[in-house]
């Protein structure tokens, strides 16, 4: 598997979208784990300061209150970044389990488990993710929770159905000849075999949930101020776009290129896991003939 895991690098690394996606999230990770330790303040107020362009002095100018944009969008992809985590952490945690046991039981266990999953997926994530934090109260803990429950649907759907895909498969049933639990053949034998996408899964979720948590917090309800956030910076940025429009501007190319690097990994991992698919599929067919 670890073998598996380095040749899977080796080929997202070849592609030259997935390295410049991979180079430009280790940039914003590394800002966001050392903004400690950068000369930078996000919290400095001086109103004679306010909405000052980007100059060499501030290179994201300043907001309203005359705090540093640029420091405010480094601890902001802090926020965010722990936000995306805590939340895949979350969904997988809950989702995968789900997803093994409705598939490897099926009958009555499959039918109620995934009811269940249907009924998160039919709730929008916004609207559900906002009444969540309306009843857990307004924080990041909140905002953490609230996306994490709306992505469990998508690991619990994927783990399902490579756990009935597998669940067949000679080198389960021989480790169910020998004596081995369900609980082991689960989670020790075909959840190893089902890593790939659910790490695919696992970072398209990441920029779900970014997502998600920018648009809680530009709607008003995400981390509660002055915790930095990009939403709440495009929330308030956009009613200064004419005084200083790099307010709201660079925050929202940030938080583009962030959520656009990890679609660009996802999507060069399922080209990479369907072509890996193709050449099997095709081998097997060579094979027989």
């Amino acid at each position: 598997m670890r073998d598996g895991l380095i040749s899977l690098g080796r080929r997202l690394l070849a592609r030259r979208g997935a390295a410049l996606s991979l180079a430009f999230l280790a940039l914003v990770a590394l800002a966001a784990a050392f903004a400690g330790l950068l000369p930078l303040d996000p919290l400095g107020q001086s109103v004679a300061d306010a909405l000052k362009p980007p100059s060499s002095e501030s290179w994201f100018g300043t907001d309203e209150l005359g705090r540093d944009i640029l420091a405010r969008v480094v601890y902001g992809a802090r926020t965010s970044l722990v936000t995306a985590f805590g939340a895949v952490l979350t969904a997988a945690l809950v989702g995968v389990p789900v997803g093994l046991v409705a598939g490897f039981y099926g009958g009555w266990r499959d039918s109620l488990l995934m009811r269940c999953i249907d009924v998160l997926l039919a709730l929008p994530n916004i609207l559900f993710a906002m009444a969540l934090i309306a009843v857990l109260g307004r924080s990041q803990s909140a905002a953490l929770i609230a996306v994490g429950v709306a992505g469990i649907p998508g690991f619990a759907r994927i783990a399902r159905a490579q756990v009935m895909t597998l669940r067949s498969l000679d080198f389960v049933t021989a480790v169910r000849g020998f004596g081995g639990k369900p609980g082991y053949i689960m989670f020790r034998t075909i959840l190893p075999n089902a890593l790939s996408p659910l790490v695919v899964q696992a970072i398209v979720l990441a920029s779900i949930a970014i997502l998600l948590e920018a648009a809680l917090a530009f709607l008003g309800v995400g981390v509660p101020p002055p915790t930095p956030s990009w939403g709440e910076m495009l929330r308030t940025g956009k009613s200064y776009l004419y005084e200083a429009p790099s307010y709201a501007v660079l925050p929202g190319l940030v938080l583009t290129l962030t959520i656009l690097s990890f679609d660009t990994i996802g999507r060069a991992l399922t080209a990479i896991l369907d072509r890996d698919e193709t050449d099997a599929s095709g081998a097997t067919i060579g094979g027989r003939r």
